[in-house]
């Protein structure tokens, strides 16, 4: 067996845990698998994979070693593409991340209006609130809701969002409409990590920044909870606007301290290609920064 062929069994073999999975996977028999992954070991001169009756586990420097695989296996992919033109005709699998809500809402219908336009292509998606590293984790596209440091990869910038108090127009009717910053101290507030990790939200007042840091009655670790909870008209709650843009449109919250809030929030497609991207993924970036655009909410 090639290197290249001993690489897609490692490969194979780390992501599904286990040796007789990965020969599944690539329609080989077990000993094979086992074969191959024994003879890489032994001319690299090192343990790849912890083996145990239950699972298959990547020693340190096979996880160093498997991020090196899928970067030299996706290069080849890529050059393949090129020759044969699929750089022209977009085809193969294009694996996108983004937030948990911000992928329902927004990424989710795109991508399945772009499989659609695209046959050839198939799609894996991981939406987690959590910043993914796209090369460990085998990833195209990723959507970035933040200021992005220069990390080398190519970014395009699609919209901003507001970092914004709302709370149910019942819950202001009994205690009032917060004035200035200060005020939220002595309000029922929800705190949600997501977009505040810090206990203290920030403010912008006659040119300065201002920091309060409220004591929320309610702590957790999802939008859609923090939303919930002040429909509910449990307290203020400091969220992305895209996250309440339809409680919004439909008067079940209502926005205070607008004059006040800090500067938006850029939100970015990132990929790693640049120029050389595949075809698919910059037929993607290309959709789906149209799309995104065009929508009011993120604009």
């Amino acid at each position: 067996m090639d290197r290249l062929q001993a690489m897609t069994v490692f490969v194979a073999v780390a992501e599904e845990e286990g040796f007789a999975p990965a020969a599944r996977r690539l329609a080989m028999s077990p000993p094979v698998v086992t074969r191959a992954i024994a003879a890489l070991e032994a001319r690299i001169g090192t343990r790849l994979l912890h083996r145990t009756t239950r699972n298959v586990r990547l020693t340190e420097a096979g996880t160093r070693y498997l991020e090196d695989c899928r970067r030299i296996l996706a290069e080849i992919d890529e050059a393949e593409e090129t020759a044969a033109g699929s750089h022209r005709e977009p085809q193969g699998q294009l694996a996108v991340t983004a937030s948990v809500l911000f992928g329902r809402m927004y990424i989710a219908p795109i991508l399945l209006d772009f499989l659609g336009r695209h046959p050839r292509v198939s799609a894996r998606t991981l939406f987690v609130d959590r910043v993914v590293n796209l090369m460990e984790e085998g990833l195209d596209v990723a959507v970035r809701i933040a200021h992005l440091p220069d990390s080398g990869m190519t970014a395009l910038k699609v919209g901003s969002v507001r970092r914004l108090v709302c709370a149910s127009p019942a819950y202001l009717a009994e205690h009032g409409i917060p004035q200035e910053p200060a005020d939220l101290i002595r309000h029922q507030t929800i705190a949600f990590q997501g977009v505040t990790p810090s206990p203290e939200w920030s403010f912008r007042s006659g040119g300065s920044e201002v920091r309060v840091r409220p004591s929320p009655r309610l702590e957790v670790n999802t939008a859609e909870m923090a939303i919930t909870a002040a429909v509910q008209g449990h307290g203020l709650t400091r969220v992305l606007s895209y996250m309440v843009a339809p409680e919004m449109a439909a008067g079940r919250l209502r926005i205070v301290l607008a004059e006040h809030e800090p500067a938006p929030v850029p939100i970015h497609l990132v990929h790693r290609e640049g120029r050389q991207a595949s075809a698919r993924v910059r037929a993607f970036v290309d959709f789906a920064a149209q799309r995104l655009r065009a929508d009011g909410s993120i604009n």
